[in-house]
């Protein structure tokens, strides 16, 4: 059963990424939204676990989420898939199954 994840706390605050990482199935997806986009930058603490998942799922940021942050596309990490809100709604809908991890 495919799975869509979502991640919305800061991967320097709280484990739930690390969690969702782990506990991930490898026909799921992830979608990071709020904080949880930070994970999504180049060069930060959390880059290499970003990029080893990207051989297991598909990534997902929060377009608007970055903008709101300061976070320019150029600073995402390649390879992660940028989506606005309609594609937020449209992802739930693709997946059989939401986990939101808090």
């Amino acid at each position: 059963m495919s799975v869509l994840h979502i991640v919305n706390k800061s991967p320097f605050e709280r484990n739930s990424l690390d969690t969702c990482l782990r506990l991930a199935k490898a026909d799921s997806a992830i979608l990071l939204i709020e904080d949880g986009i930070y994970a999504a930058t180049r060069n930060s603490a959390a880059a290499d676990k970003i990029d080893a998942a990207l051989g297991r799922h598909t990534i997902f940021a929060l377009e608007p989420d970055l903008a709101a942050r300061g976070i320019v596309a150029e600073r995402v990490i390649d390879g992660i898939e940028l989506v606005d809100y309609a594609g937020f709604v449209e992802l739930t809908t693709r997946y059989a199954r939401v986990q939101s991890w808090l």
